[in-house]
């Protein structure tokens, strides 16, 4: 039991970072490389704990939010009251996303950011990475014996995942700068209301 609440904590306290945290499928090709977890025990743990780190993570940024400057706030309220309204629109979004292998800490900064319903959108993001740490899980436990596994264990502290993150980090400052209100055509809306 304890090698499993180790791996739960490891992967809550890398979900907990806002940036520059090792992704989560690395640590679950480690697992599947250098023990003898069973996949069906290995892909839960480790994704219950990505979604709970997120999901405090997001409401993390909700609470920051109030610290934010006036217009970054109704920006970002923007931007969420938008992709509520599109629900078809906002479930293929989050089909997509959680099952991507891409950094998520700033999707769920954005999300907490943006006031966004945080329950079903880390339900989507658990039951993605069920299916995506099955599948590296899988390949782990495929080449464990072999070379290509410590090919792979060099490669995890890729520069260009490091520059991955300092992008999307700078991507989640241009998105809260952007109008959505005026862009989404949400003021003009709220401005024929009033007459």
């Amino acid at each position: 039991m304890t090698p499993y609440l180790l791996l739960f904590a490891l992967v809550l306290g890398i979900n907990l970072m806002p940036a520059f945290g090792p992704p989560t499928w690395t640590i679950v090709v480690l697992y599947g490389l250098n023990t003898d977890m069973p996949l069906p025990l290995l892909v839960p743990t480790a994704a219950a704990g990505a979604a709970i780190g997120r999901l405090l993570l997001a409401y993390g940024f909700r609470w920051l939010r109030n610290h934010n400057p006036r217009p970054w706030k109704k920006n970002a309220e923007a931007a969420g009251a938008a992709l509520q309204r599109r629900t078809r629109n906002m479930v293929l979004g989050l089909g997509l996303f959680a099952l991507s292998p891409l950094a998520s800490a700033q999707l769920f900064e954005a999300a907490g950011l943006a006031r966004i319903r945080l329950l079903p959108f880390t339900a989507a993001f658990f039951a993605g990475r069920i299916v995506s740490y099955s599948i590296y899980g899988a390949g782990a436990k495929g080449i464990q014996h072999t070379s290509l596994g410590d090919a792979f264990r060099d490669s995890l502290t890729s520069p260009i995942g490091i520059a991955l993150q300092v992008v999307m980090l700078g991507l989640l400052v241009l998105l809260m700068k952007v109008d959505w209100e005026k862009r989404l055509g949400g003021g003009k809306a709220k401005r024929s209301k009033g007459k």
